[in-house]
């Protein structure tokens, strides 16, 4: 099982593109060793344990088309070190709780993305009004979520219309 300590080891590999870290071993510190792989383009944090404190080092990650960060620790601070990550197509921030429509907000501004999951936060009807920007979105999931099937479905008809997959329907 690779730890935080074993990171070190993986930030040697500089040509790596993919990091899949779904492992609650890996903490804030795990994911400051990686900083020197400015080439990834796919990390998968499901299941680490980074915090809003852990966001500041993505960063250094320019070139990240695909980033998830799934384990229940990042608020709508830690999404704004996320908003700048211009190359994301999947965003996958589902189960972080404490998500607001402020992230939806803050992450308007990637309108390459293609995948969007916020499900299992705060985030509401009033929220949606901030996706319309995200015109290539394809598939948007909001399970547990505030907001309603019907909403969802005028946001699809009169914002999206590219959206393929929606949930809730």
């Amino acid at each position: 099982m690779v730890t935080d300590t074993g990171m070190k080891k993986i930030s040697t590999l500089n040509s790596l593109k993919s990091v899949n870290l779904d492992n609650r071993l890996i903490t804030d510190v795990g994911l400051a060793a990686l900083i020197g792989l400015t080439g990834l383009t796919h990390l998968d944090l499901f299941g680490a344990r980074v915090t809003d404190h852990g966001t500041s080092f993505l960063r250094y990650f320019k070139n990240l088309e695909s980033l998830e960060v799934c384990n229940g620790s990042i608020t709508d601070a830690g999404v704004k070190n996320i908003k700048d990550l211009k190359a994301l197509t999947l965003l996958n921030l589902s189960q972080n709780a404490k998500l607001t429509d402020k992230t939806l907000e803050l992450i308007s501004g990637l309108t390459a993305l293609i995948s969007l999951n916020v499900s299992n936060s705060r985030v509401s009807n009033a929220g949606l009004r901030h996706l319309k920007a995200l015109q290539n979105l394809r598939s948007l999931t909001l399970d547990s979520c505030r907001v309603t099937a019907s909403e969802m479905k005028k946001l699809r008809v009169t914002a999206l219309p590219n959206l393929i997959s929606v949930r809730p329907e």
